[in-house]
Parts: C-alpha cells; sequence; structure tokens
C-alpha cells in the first residue's frame, strides 16, 4: 500500500468530530437567534416590573354597591 497516507483513519473519532462540529454550530445559530445578555434581560425585566407599577397606578376601582 505505497502511498496510502500516514496510516489508518479512525472513522470514529471522525464521526465524532463531525458530531461535535455541527453541534457547536447549531448552538452558535441558537445563540444569535435566541440569546440575549444577562444585561439585556434584566432592562426588560425592570420596564415590565416599570410598566406593571404604572398601569396598578392608574387602574380605577370598582366602586362595590352594596347598598340595595
Amino acid at each position: 500500500m505505497a502511498g496510502s497516507g500516514s496510516g489508518p483513519v479512525n472513522l470514529n473519532r471522525y464521526r465524532r468530530e463531525k458530531a461535535r462540529a455541527e453541534k457547536k454550530a447549531r448552538a452558535d445559530q441558537n445563540a444569535v437567534t435566541y440569546g440575549r445578555t444577562k444585561a439585556e434581560k434584566d432592562l426588560d425585566k425592570a420596564r415590565n416590573a416599570q410598566d406593571v407599577r404604572r398601569l396598578d397606578g392608574t387602574k380605577r376601582d370598582d366602586p362595590k354597591t352594596d347598598d340595595d
């Protein structure tokens, strides 16, 4: 087998490396699609809490008339 390369190829290693590369590519794509920094999440949480407080502050009380 002259000129066959540097020896036998471990197909299991090749398969695992390919699976790792595909998994990393999928993780990178998900990070771009769904990922947000902690600062962005905290900012959204603070804004939502502020909106809830603002709405609760302007809420009217329902007059319960049990005078009947």
